[in-house]
């Protein structure tokens, strides 16, 4: 695999605080594996900085492990990865085993398959699909409608920046959004309604 100027593999990723904070994880290069750039990831997870701790999260498309080794190197409790492809998971579960992440399940699987099965509650919900395949709306739907969400949990959505993202569940508060290149990148807040 190529290097990039700065020394560094182009499919790795480095853990930026925590437990693990410096390591350096490997992914396979695949067409369309873009992880969540450093930058971005720093300011999710200032974001939530008061919220990860013994979180349990669910990273939807997993791809490089980028957000939910950073969730378990930060203290989350549960991290469950979602990944379609089977050398993909391969790498995230040799990465699971290098770090000793107990706390980190792999399930290789669709998005929309898993969460089409009994549901479990979590408390931080990392979303970012391909782009332009009008998926994000409708996978928003099936968390909060099939259970997937504890009552206050935390939503992060990453898209191309031009998506307007309407018909998002009505429980959800935007609480933070900011850009970066093309990627527009989103942190909603469940607010749930009363008990009558």
């Amino acid at each position: 695999m190529s290097k990039s100027a700065g020394g560094a593999h182009r499919n790795e990723i480095r853990i930026i605080a925590g437990e693990w904070r410096s390591r350096r994880l490997r992914f396979p290069p695949l067409e369309g594996l873009r992880p969540t750039p450093d930058r971005v990831r720093e300011t999710l997870f200032n974001w939530l900085r008061d919220a990860i701790e013994g979180a349990r999260c669910l990273d939807l498309f997993a791809g490089s492990g980028a957000l939910g080794f950073e969730a378990a190197s930060r203290g989350a409790a549960k991290v469950v990865q979602i990944e379609r492809s089977e050398s993909v998971c391969s790498a995230l579960r040799h990465n699971c085993a290098l770090l000793m992440a107990d706390q980190v399940h792999v399930v290789r699987d669709s998005a929309r398959r898993y969460l089409s099965r009994p549901s479990e509650p979590f408390d931080v919900v990392f979303l970012d699909p391909p782009y332009r395949r009008g998926w994000l709306t409708p996978l928003c739907g099936m968390l909060e409608q099939r259970g997937w969400l504890a009552p206050h949990a935390m939503i992060y959505l990453e898209c191309e920046q031009e998506l307007a993202l309407p018909g998002l569940p009505p429980a959800w508060s935007r609480i933070r959004e900011g850009k970066a290149g093309d990627v527009a990148y989103r942190l909603y807040q469940r607010q749930p309604r009363p008990a009558k």
